[in-house]
């Protein structure tokens, strides 16, 4: 083969390497700047989404992680009754405790009881302790059986007609001696469901929904 040649084929397999080289060091340029790109974009939005406890763990444990027992107070002002009770210890919901807070819970209009959620539960012991209170919660509403919240909707718009109080996921409560504003302050904080603000009634709706607030 003549020198010339074999030189020009030399020289051009040489610009063929550094072209590749180019190619490659560009391709990892655009790359890595994707990922990181891609890596904002994905811390971006976990932070704007709303925060939602792990799988397996509650708002109670979340905000207060050491303790082996949970004890919720309630009065219904409708009944005349109250229960203070222990419902959850090392890591188990005590049936008899949640029979008392379902029968406490149920719709006095027709005395039909329903399950209530253990979210909810967990919601309003988290609550209490953030408020820093003895005081029982006044269940203004606990369950309310379809008939009762058809009643109720026509009445006041304000009632959903799929109303999560019909499911056991929801609350409307007070406690008295304690300033309504800062109950739905701490309940929005939380972001454990909704929220809804009575001042006029004297109540805060909480439940274990999605999370919104009106």
């Amino acid at each position: 083969m003549n020198v010339s040649v074999r030189e020009k084929i030399v020289q051009s397999l040489f610009r063929l390497r550094g072209q590749s080289i180019r190619f490659l060091k560009e391709r990892h340029r655009k790359t890595g700047h994707e990922r990181s790109r891609r890596l904002f974009l994905k811390c971006a939005l976990l932070a704007a989404a709303p925060f939602v406890a792990p799988p397996g763990l509650s708002l109670a444990q979340l905000h207060d992680p050491v303790s082996s027992e949970r004890s919720l107070s309630f009065y219904n002002p409708h009944t005349g009754e109250s229960i203070k009770t222990l419902y959850w210890s090392e890591g188990v919901y005590l049936s008899d405790a949640l029979a008392e807070i379902n029968h406490i819970f149920r719709d006095h209009r027709t005395d039909e009881i329903k399950p209530t959620d253990a979210r909810l539960l967990d919601l309003l012991y988290t609550i209490h302790g953030k408020l820093r209170t003895r005081q029982p919660f006044h269940i203004i509403s606990g369950y309310r059986c379809p008939s009762t919240n058809a009643l109720l909707r026509a009445k006041s718009r304000m009632v959903a007609k799929n109303s999560l109080h019909m499911y056991g996921k929801a609350a409307d409560v007070r406690l008295p001696q304690s300033d309504l504003s800062a109950l739905r302050r701490v309940a929005v904080s939380l972001r454990g469901g909704g929220v809804g603000y009575y001042p006029k009634s004297q109540f805060v709706h909480v439940d274990v929904g999605k999370v919104r607030y009106w």
